[in-house]
């Protein structure tokens, strides 16, 4: 699992438990469903920006939707942590 999957599949689990969907978060974040389709597929890495209107939509934090993921600086790679339910 990468980090940009892990990401998603955080993402996915915030908007799934906020009982919105994608179209609803698009608008709350003032993006386009694509976009949020993209972010949950794995097929875009987020900005910062996104990522502060996310939590926002989502009533969560950076740190939750980027949960399991961490930096190994000596060793030039991300640590991934796969999700329980993987």
């Amino acid at each position: 699992m990468t980090a940009q999957e892990r990401f998603a599949a955080n993402l996915r689990k915030a908007r799934t438990d906020a009982g919105i969907s994608q179209e609803e978060l698009g608008y709350r974040c003032e993006l386009h469903r694509t976009e949020i389709s993209l972010l949950e597929r794995a097929g875009r890495e987020p900005r910062l920006s996104t990522l502060v209107k996310l939590a926002g939509a989502l009533e969560t934090t950076v740190a939750k939707l980027c949960e399991g993921i961490s930096w190994q600086s000596s060793r030039r790679r991300f640590d991934v942590k796969r999700t329980p339910r993987d």
